[in-house]
């Protein structure tokens, strides 16, 4: 039995050997402290089931990193790093050591004795450092088995099975394959506690995964949650706090696998292929290479082509590689253009290519021939998008600041325009061939060869599969036919990915008691109390226009749903069912803004506060949102009071939505609004801008100021009144005393409170084009105490 130990003992020995990238290095499964390790040839820590080593990694001529990697090489005698201490500060091989010293500190030390990289531990107990099985480097107070560092806090690159992602963690790339230093790529949670990939470039960044122009629930992912954290399980789980989950290809039990961020900005989930010795990809976050940001830099296209990368790129005609080895660098002009002559600038098309982001704005419905003259306009225009909008059957321009994230694909049937020299465009028309698309090689038919006398087996055969074909087909249409229900609600093409919940009409009729308890009215419909399933308080409003279709419906209600402002009220869901329209918003217990208008309820300091939160909340619904969104019927029922007294804004969105890029106008069927409150647009039946909620708002602050009812004033009117007191009273010291509501005894702020009146007074100018934005009334309110 001895002998055989030995031999078991020799013959494992010889597999770890085997394992090891330095042929002279022994392994031990602790590093106790005071001990240290140097490059190259020293101990290297092992985890006990022999997958991991830890130590010092060569990466370079007399260049080192201290890592962890799996024992087993893949290809050319290279391991696969899954943990990096000093990616972007390589150390020599000389003098340089890795020591868990004696204060408990675990400290990466250089040739000149600076330290490149420290745990900023401490400890008086007995400590050691040990490579667990998992992969994870964890140093322990021995007596009390107290961790007190582990490498799976501080992750590079690559996530283990049952390793933590969590908000103080991120995966950041590989610069490139063979350079392990700090990449382009970030794999973190973002202030909405959605899993994001964000690409960070040289001089550009932007968010490509999720996709951007997709609400987080559109993407599956969820912001209602209170911590961050995602983990990949044994079985090829993934779950993250955000919703995200999925399971890899070869899901269960049995073979390695990592969650690596690879230098192409790629999330992909790796699988040892034992019998190979390769790692298969089990899972990828984007199956399109060329949709990955900033692979082939700016001014470069990215076509799909059929090798390991799965993608070509190439400069744009014009162009030339900025680094011969390195595409993220991008490309580089090779002429020069005269933005003060426009007859030398050309416009070269390329055809099915489409560069994402970094538009000027959106013109809608112009001829090519506007679309270049605007680009020739800007100098800083590098090129322009022309793209047919099916749904108003216009061609719309989107001129670009930057041609970036450039690719082609047979889906994109619109062309792009480069700017470049007139004279050379016949230069880079014959280079064409360059930016053709790469389709597929046809797959080649296998054609069975009959002997003639057996013709009719062939026919036959055709026959009969031509049958079977059209067989299934109608079985297809009346088992779908028989399956899908016809109502409106139940249809997928109308379902809109919302972040909040679709309630049905019996659910909200239970919640409010059969609509018992109005707390609200107005032109729009009427507002119940109601008690939701999980017992949160509502308030639930009937739409008293439920003519618009369900698809109409639920597209401006993914709209609301992608709004997100302190001083806007939350919207938690809606009923589309039949003739009923509803919406479920957040209850807020101290009511509108008119509950304490007139009861001497509000101080000074709380009205300025309603006035610049609602001015806020306004300007986000004018300029900082995807939409712009005109409220129409700013007034201070519409103005609601959380516990603090913070304003939110309610009753705003639906029927009242504009792209951001078109032109701000709108037209209405009928006037909107409350009498007192409502811009002399309505009534000269002018178009209607955001001016509209500017004008309303200046009452609304008036009110604030003055406490008199505007809709009660039918003298002159609220603002001819204050008017007639500036007038009256200008040069007088007390003139502002003469305006402010006398409920105040004189406790107010006179120079707050003048700022007060000028900018009410500018945003009821009766020229439209005399008032100010929404962010600049803010920025006036908040001039005075230099916020």
């Amino acid at each position: 039995m001895n002998q055989e130990f030995i031999m078991e003992v020799k013959i494992f020995i010889l597999f770890l050997s085997f394992s090891v990238p330095f042929s002279t290095s022994s392994k031990t499964n602790i590093l106790n402290q005071g001990s240290s390790l140097s490059p190259p040839q020293d101990v290297l820590v092992s985890s006990p089931n022999g997958i991991f080593t830890t130590g010092f990694y060569p990466i370079g001529v007399n260049a080192y990193v201290f890592a962890i990697w799996y024992s087993m090489p893949i290809s050319n005698e290279k391991h696969t790093l899954v943990w990096i201490a000093n990616r972007d500060q390589p150390v020599n091989g000389r003098y340089t050591k890795f020591s868990l010293l004696k204060s408990g500190n675990l400290v990466l030390t250089d040739a000149g004795q600076f330290t490149v990289w420290t745990s900023n531990t401490n400890s008086r107990s007995p400590l050691h450092l040990q490579l667990h099985d998992s992969g994870n480097l964890i140093l322990t107070a021995t007596l009390q088995q107290k961790t007190l560092w582990q490498s799976f806090d501080s992750p590079t690159n690559t996530l283990l099975p049952q390793q933590l992602l969590t908000e103080n963690g991120n995966l950041l790339s590989y610069r490139s394959q063979t350079n392990y230093s700090s990449g382009f790529y970030k794999l973190f949670f973002d202030d909405d506690n959605v899993l994001r990939l964000v690409y960070r470039g040289l001089e550009i960044s932007s968010v490509f995964w999720p996709p951007p122009f997709l609400n987080s629930w559109e993407g599956g992912r969820s912001t209602y949650n209170t911590t961050k954290v995602a983990t990949l399980d044994l079985l090829g789980n993934f779950t993250s706090s955000d919703s995200l989950s999925f399971s890899t290809a070869d899901h269960g039990m049995g073979p390695q696998r990592r969650l690596t961020l690879d230098p192409d900005g790629n999330l992909r989930v790796y699988s040892l292929n034992q019998k190979h010795g390769n790692w298969d990809v089990t899972w990828q976050a984007d199956v399109h290479p060329c949709r990955l940001h900033g692979v082939c830099g700016e001014n470069s296209l990215c076509t799909y082509v059929h090798n390991l990368s799965g993608r070509r790129c190439a400069c744009l005609p014009g162009y030339k590689m900025k680094n011969d080895t390195d595409w993220s660098y991008g490309c580089e002009k090779n002429f020069e253009l005269s933005c003060s002559d426009n007859n030398s600038i050309g416009f070269f098309q390329l055809h099915h290519a489409e560069f994402y982001g970094y538009d000027i704005r959106v013109y809608y419905n112009v001829t090519i021939e506007s679309c270049k003259n605007i680009c020739l306009r800007y100098c800083d225009c590098k090129g322009f998008q022309y793209k047919y909008d099916a749904q108003s059957g216009t061609y719309n321009c989107f001129p670009k600041t930057l041609l970036f994230n450039g690719y082609q694909s047979s889906s994109f049937n619109d062309p792009a325009y480069i700017k470049v020299p007139k004279s050379s465009l016949t230069t880079y028309k014959n280079h064409v061939g360059e930016f053709e698309l790469n389709c597929r090689d046809r797959v080649t038919p296998i054609d069975v060869v009959y002997k003639s006398e057996h013709k009719w087996i062939k026919y036959l055969l055709w026959c009969a599969g031509a049958v079977g074909a059209i067989e299934i087909i109608i079985l297809l249409i009346c088992f779908f036919a028989t399956r899908l229900p016809t109502n409106a609600t139940s249809q997928g093409y109308l379902q809109v990915g919302v972040g909040f919940k679709r309630f049905t009409y019996a659910e909200l009729k239970k919640a409010t008691r059969g609509f018992n308890e109005e707390i609200g009215r107005g032109s729009s419909g009427v507002v119940y109390k109601g008690t939701l399933s999980d017992n949160r308080i509502a308030a639930i409003k009937c739409l008293s226009e439920a003519r618009q279709g369900e698809a109409e419906f639920l597209a401006e209600i993914s709209i609301i749903g992608r709004l997100n402002h302190m001083n806007l009220m939350e919207t938690w869901g809606y009923c589309a069912e039949g003739k009923h329209r509803l919406l479920v918003y957040e209850h807020l217990e101290l009511g509108s803004l008119s509950n304490f208008l007139y009861a001497n309820k509000l101080n000074w300091q709380k009205r300025f506060e309603i006035a610049v939160g609602t001015a806020k909340g306004l300007a986000y619904l004018h300029e900082e949102c995807l939409e712009w969104v005109l409220h129409c019927d700013v007034k201070p029922q519409n103005i609601l009071l959380d516990s603090n007294f913070q304003p939110k804004v309610a009753d705003f969105g639906l029927s009242k939505l504009n792209n951001r890029n078109r032109n701000e106008r709108s037209t209405f069927s009928r006037i909107r609004g409350t009498r007192g409150y409502m811009a002399p647009e309505w009534v000269y039946n002018l178009p209607i801008t955001s001016k509209v909620d500017v004008y309303s708002y200046g009452i609304v602050l008036l009110e604030l100021i003055t406490g008199r009812n505007p809709a009660n004033d039918n003298e002159d009117g609220l603002v001819n009144w204050v008017r007639g007191k500036v007038q009256d009273f200008e040069g007088r010291v007390s003139w502002i005393e003469e305006i402010v509501d006398p409920s105040m005894n004189g406790e107010f702020e006179k120079d707050r409170a003048e700022i007060m009146v000028k900018v009410a007074l500018q945003c009821a100018e009766e020229d439209r084009n005399s008032r100010p934005k929404m962010s600049q009334v803010v920025d006036m309110l908040l001039s005075e105490q230099g916020e």
